[in-house]
Order: structure tokens, then sequence, then C-alpha cells
């Protein structure tokens, strides 16, 4: 098994865009081959993009070999979508890495991208149900909002959570948004503001909840000994896990303890040979309020239930235990569904090169980058580590 290393990165404008799906494609190809000048198209012998929803928002169901045509790519080696909802982007840097760790690639690109924003928003809302057990759970209403309201509502009765402690979550991740130019809301919030926003699925509010946004998140990726031909400081792929536990709602063990992390996390922590102790920045899927602070607490970083606690004593924060979703995460840059897992790594990528504004700069050697799908039933965690 050959090292696996991130080398370049590219990033569009995240929001609601003008630009279509292909456009995207255009927009991300530049962005990063603007990053790593010295990498010629024709190099490139592996594409993965990861889509979640690009059949019924974009109405392309081929979408890897449109996107390599729009990128001015010939793969000859691998050319494929992957889709696990909300996960699908660390899923395609997940198929990049065991297709070059295992030296079927030598040089791959991984896209996610998504066009999420129609002129019938309804539409949006009605193709993100079919993420879930439709005859089910997508007919009793469960998408997204109401569901981790439920999640919301459980927390608050088990541990005492706040409202006002959910809003920290955004106050936080707002606050360091405002310094990322490519998120969809680059603006500071008060929790003032977060608390009187309009309710959306009690107890979440609209500033709990995080936008439907387009946009896309490009990286290339190659093995060890041809990474330092592109870069001073690749970040190496040291530790990746993955867990599910079935689809149902009714079927999970727990609304508040979610056991898939803690299986993704051991596992991908176990593989790097590192503890979540040796972290230097996180960037975890906080898609609701809620969901932040229950990943505090089943990746290790506080005890269960203690997770407001955590972001009320500021130990999310820089300076604190472990910093966050500097870039902002998904409430402050929104949420193109495949784009999310790759926007994740490349702040980590550019953290440690120290390619981002000073207010949110930590560097640092390790980096962790957790998604979620669905009911919280499908979590990745990926494991990364700057190179020199």
């Amino acid at each position: 098994m050959r090292k696996v290393a991130i080398v370049g990165c590219g990033l569009t404008k995240w929001g609601v865009r003008a630009a279509t799906y292909k456009e995207l494609a255009q927009e991300v190809s530049h962005s990063l081959f603007a990053d790593i000048r010295d990498l010629d198209r024709g190099e490139v012998d592996s594409l993965i993009v990861g889509s979640a929803l690009v059949d019924r928002l974009a109405f392309q169901a081929y979408p890897a070999p449109v996107v390599a045509e729009q990128m001015g790519l010939t793969p000859t080696r691998m050319c494929m979508r992957t889709e696990m909802a909300c996960v699908s982007g660390q899923a395609a840097i997940r198929a990049a890495y065991t297709s070059i760790a295992s030296g079927l690639s030598d040089i791959a690109i991984v896209v996610g991208i998504e066009k999420m924003n129609l002129p019938n928003l309804a539409e949006t809302q009605a193709s993100m149900a079919c993420v879930l057990d439709r005859e089910w759970d997508g007919v009793n209403g469960l998408n997204a909002p109401p569901y981790f309201a439920l999640v919301a509502q459980r927390h608050m009765h088990e541990y005492g959570t706040t409202r006002e402690q959910m809003g920290l979550v955004k106050v936080k991740n707002a606050e360091y948004g405002a310094t990322n130019p490519t998120a969809h809301f680059p603006k500071a919030v008060s929790l003032e503001k977060v608390l009187a926003s309009p309710m959306i699925a009690p107890p979440l509010r609209l500033l709990d909840c995080s936008g439907i946004t387009d946009g896309a998140a490009a990286v290339v990726m190659t093995h060890g000994d041809l990474a330092r031909r592109f870069t001073d400081t690749p970040v190496f792929i040291e530790g990746l896990g993955q867990a599910t536990d079935g689809s149902l709602v009714v079927n999970l063990k727990s609304l508040t303890t979610w056991y898939p992390l803690r299986a993704a996390a051991r596992d991908a922590l176990k593989m790097a040979g590192v503890g979540v102790g040796d972290m230097d920045l996180a960037e975890v899927h906080d898609c609701f309020t809620i969901s932040e602070i229950i990943e505090y607490e089943d990746l290790g970083l506080c005890p269960k239930g203690q997770g407001g606690k955590f972001i009320e004593d500021g130990q999310s924060r820089i300076g604190g235990t472990l910093p966050v979703n500097l870039r902002g995460g998904l409430l402050a840059c929104g949420h193109p569904l495949g784009a999310t897992g790759v926007a994740q790594a490349i702040e980590v990528v550019q953290q440690f090169k120290a390619q981002v504004p000073k207010e949110r700069h930590v560097g640092g050697e390790w980096g962790l980058c957790h998604n979620l799908s669905g009911s919280a039933n499908n979590h990745a965690v990926m494991v990364l580590h700057r190179g020199g």
C-alpha cells in the first residue's frame, strides 16, 4: 500500500449561483489548475466525482464523463461517481485513496459538486427527501429539519442542553465564516439574532440550519513518491473510517448517541496511530447546530451530554480544546452536498500551508474531517497529516 497525499486544491464561490452544474465544473477546474501549475491535464489518470443529487437536480445520471469533459480530462484508469448523500465528497476521496494506495491510479482528481438551487425550491426539497426510505420516513415527513429537531429535543431532554448553547454553534461558525470569501453566508451574527430567526422545526430556527447551496470543490491526489514534485507541503491521508447502522429512524439505537460516528472515528484514528487529542483542528458536519454539539461528544472531545457546555466554554474555538469548523462549517459556508467533504479537506490542507486568513489560522500537523448522511445513520471520518 502506497502513501497517499493531497497536493492541490480548488474551490468555487458557494451560494445561490446562476452557474449550471457544468459551469461549476469549469470554475473549479480553473481554480484547481491555478493552484497546481506543474500538473498537465494529460497526466491525470483518474477522476472521481462526489455528487449526491445530480440525477434529480441537474438531470444528469451519468456525471463523471460530463465533468471530465468540462475539466479537459481524459481519465484512462478510473472515472466514476460516488453517491452517499452528504458523505458523497469524502466517499470520493476514499475511492481515490484506495485506487492510488493499491497502485491502480497514480494521479487522481476528486471533485465534489452540487447544483441545488432550482427555480422551484419545492423540487429541491422533494429530491432531498429521497435520501430517506421513501415508503416510511419519507412519507412521514422526516426529512432533515424535522429529524434533527427530534434529535435536539431529545438531547435537551436527556442532558439539559439549551437553545442558547445550540445558538452559540452558529455564532462561532459565522464568526469564522466571515473570514472565508467562498462562503455562502460570510457574515458574523449575534446570539440574539440566531434565537430570533424564524422557526423551522422546534426548537430549530432558520439560523440553526445549513443552507441550500450551489458550489464545487476539488483536490489533486497522488502517491507519496510523486507528491513533492507538486508541493513542498503534501498533506497525507493517514486514517479513514466509515460506519452505518441502517436506514429507518425507528431502528436507530439512539437519537443522541451516534454509534457509527464513534466507530468511524475509532477506525480512522487507529489507522493513523493517533488519538483525538493529537488533532490540531477538526472539520465536522454541522448541518444543524445540534449536530456539532453531539459530534463533540461522540468524537471524544468531552463527556456525553457535555457538548453544550463545551461550546459555551469556548472549547471549540481557537485557543480551546480543539478548534472546530474554522472555515465556517456548513452553517456559514452552506452545504452543496457532494462538495462539502472535499471542501473540509481543503480547509485542513490550506491551514497546514498557511493559506487561510490569519484570523482563523492555527496550522499544526494533524487534522480531522467528519461527515454524516441521512438520519445521522452513516458517518465517515478522515485523518490528515502535514508532510514537509
